[in-house]
């Protein structure tokens, strides 16, 4: 068994299907949000969800051998959020006039 499938999983029905971190239900694309767009180290992740470096390095090396995928995955995600913004307005801002 190769160190990456070691630590990488995919299980229909959790986590949506996508590849995520075995033993639990953070993702692959969670680990590349938090160290690709918000600059965290894979000590602070590790750290901060209780994962070994190992986990988080495994989770980059599949996101650098699955780009494109985890790519379009991330862009769908955020696709579902603005239009799920656009069609739940703020009670805050309404109730702030704004």
């Amino acid at each position: 068994m190769d160190t990456v499938s070691s630590h990488i999983v995919v299980t229909p029905g959790v986590a949506g299907g996508k590849p995520r971190i075995a033993g639990h239900r953070i993702t692959v694309q969670d680990i590349v949000v938090w160290h690709e767009r918000l600059g965290l180290s894979a000590d602070e992740i590790a750290s901060e969800y209780g994962l070994s470096l190992a986990d988080v390095y495994a989770a980059l090396a599949y996101y650098y051998d699955h780009r494109e995928e985890i790519d379009q995955a991330i862009r769908a995600d955020e696709a579902l959020v603005a239009e799920l913004r656009r069609e739940t307005p703020s009670k805050v801002r309404a109730k702030l006039g704004g």
